[in-house]
């Protein structure tokens, strides 16, 4: 279906769904998939979801909608569907997400308000037919790093020995996250997902949750993809999350073990993202998300250094990786 198709398809279908048959949409947002994002020009105002069935299935989203808003947490409200051709009418929940009001001086209370959902989320039991976060997930995850950032955006080959140290160390990670407690993990619980209403905040873009690693949600929500902050309030806020979960009864292990957790589950998400930014830019023709890849090389040599088991991928990265990053071919 052509762009055109798609956009008469979409206003025809939102007219009819609000029984308002001079109503015009306007483009509110767009993801990194396939989904985009309309808000009506009614009063008051509507966000008509687009997800192309034969691009993203709607029914994922649909259905994991449910299941948190069944545990208590806050998510989009849905006025009307239509599945087979894609379309979803949803309250408007705002044009701003977290990323665009957090500050220093509001960051402990919107943070506060964003745990108080991830221990809902957590509390929920998985569905008995929820992928989990198993070793070919996160295998496949980490590869990402090495297909698209390495190979198609470096252009780096990597020799057997390379190899062997991020075999290494991808066996490390894995083993690590398969032996955390495993609950309902959102995958990108972070900022740009989270709605500040009052009621919430509303959480987002949850269709891709799994069963993993307790310590995954937590430490996105604080090293997010667009936005960082001084390590000392991170990990502030990652005790006082810590904290909350072992009171509400979360299967969260002593502190020290939980801070390697989230720090080793961090290694893993921020070669990922690495990946999944190089493959936007590449496969997608979306470049804009490569500006922050200098962010997940941060958090990486900030936690690296801690723990000697990753050191091979640290001597990789200051070897190989960083040289190749300084030429202006790594920024195009």
């Amino acid at each position: 279906m052509s762009d055109d198709t798609r956009a008469q398809a979409r206003l025809a279908w939102a007219r009819g769904a609000l029984a308002d048959p001079k109503t015009e949409v306007a483009r509110a947002s767009m993801d990194a998939g396939f989904r985009s994002y309309w808000r009506t020009a009614t009063t008051p105002s509507r966000i008509v979801m687009d997800s192309p069935p034969d691009r993203e299935d709607v029914r994922p989203w649909l259905r994991l909608r449910d299941v948190l808003a069944s545990g208590g947490v806050r998510v989009p409200r849905v006025l009307a569907q239509d599945v087979a051709a894609g379309f979803l009418l949803l309250e408007d929940l705002g044009r701003d997400t977290y990323l665009q009001v957090i500050t220093d001086a509001n960051a402990d209370g919107l943070f506060d308000a964003a745990i108080t959902q991830l221990l809902k989320l957590q509390a929920i039991t998985p569905p008995a037919d929820l992928p989990e976060y198993d070793e070919a997930l996160l295998a496949r995850e980490l590869r990402l790093f090495d297909e698209w950032f390495l190979g198609r955006h470096l252009g780096l080959t990597l020799d057997c020995g390379d190899l062997e140290a991020l075999d290494l160390v991808y066996r490390r990670l894995i083993d690590a996250s398969l032996a955390q407690s495993q609950v309902l993990v959102h995958r990108d619980f972070m900022p740009r997902n989270l709605m500040p209403v009052t009621d919430g905040p509303a959480v987002l873009d949850f269709q891709d949750a799994v069963r993993g690693p307790i310590a995954y949600d937590a430490l996105s929500l604080f090293k997010d993809a667009f936005l960082s902050w001084p390590e000392d309030r991170v990990d502030a806020w990652m005790d006082r999350y810590h904290a909350r979960a072992h009171a509400a009864g979360l299967p969260v292990p002593p502190l020290p073990r939980f801070r390697r957790d989230a720090d080793w589950i961090g290694v893993q998400r921020h070669l990922k993202v690495i990946g999944i930014f190089a493959r936007l830019n590449h496969r997608d023709g979306k470049p804009k998300y490569l500006a922050d890849v200098p962010r997940f090389f941060g958090y990486l040599d900030a936690v690296l250094p801690k723990y000697p088991e990753l050191s091979p991928l640290a001597e990789l990265i200051a070897r190989k990786v960083k040289p190749a990053l300084a030429t202006p071919a790594a920024n195009a």
